[in-house]
């Protein structure tokens, strides 16, 4: 019975004390690239992301720049696009087979990767929750890692977030 009222109080206030102007948010990405990311808002349209995110066993760190388009859209003022660039640093690993006198073993190598990255997505924001869903794109260009130059335009993802 207590967490019952406990959570109600909860969804209470937070339905109730959240239609403000949010300055910054966390949460998931799911795609591709997946992982945390946490984003500070500099003004009422642009916005700062930082992405702790997973990819070909190794970890990312990026860093974007975002612009936010409000009112593209006629029938909602909750529905924004969303567009940007930035920059990303981290490792990745692979194994490698190798052979000798007619065996043949793995082993495992790791590299730097880093590389500039895109976006361009829709979120909707709840103002009476302080949620955000979103879907986006966000294609990237990696240079030095396992290939010299790998290029993947196509890291679609769905994002959750809770703004604070």
């Amino acid at each position: 019975m207590h967490r019952f009222i406990l959570v109600s109080v909860f969804l209470m206030f937070s339905i109730c004390g959240f239609p403000q102007e949010f300055k910054q948010s966390a949460g998931f990405r799911a795609g591709l690239t997946s992982g945390f990311e946490y984003r500070v808002f500099s003004d009422d349209i642009d916005s700062y992301r930082f992405l702790l995110g997973t990819n070909n066993r190794g970890l990312k760190l990026h860093v974007l720049r975002e612009f936010h388009k409000p009112g593209l859209f006629e029938f909602s003022d909750q529905l924004v696009f969303v567009y940007g660039a930035g920059i990303h640093g981290g490792y990745e690993r692979w194994d490698e087979m190798y052979y000798s006198y007619n065996t043949s073993y793995y082993r495992t190598r790791t590299a730097f990767i880093a590389g500039l990255d895109g976006l361009a997505g829709l979120e909707y924001t709840f103002f009476e929750v302080p949620i955000t869903l979103g879907l986006e794109v966000k294609p990237y260009f990696d240079f030095f890692g396992r290939d010299m130059f790998q290029i993947q335009p196509f890291d679609f993802a769905f994002t959750a977030r809770y703004n604070f």
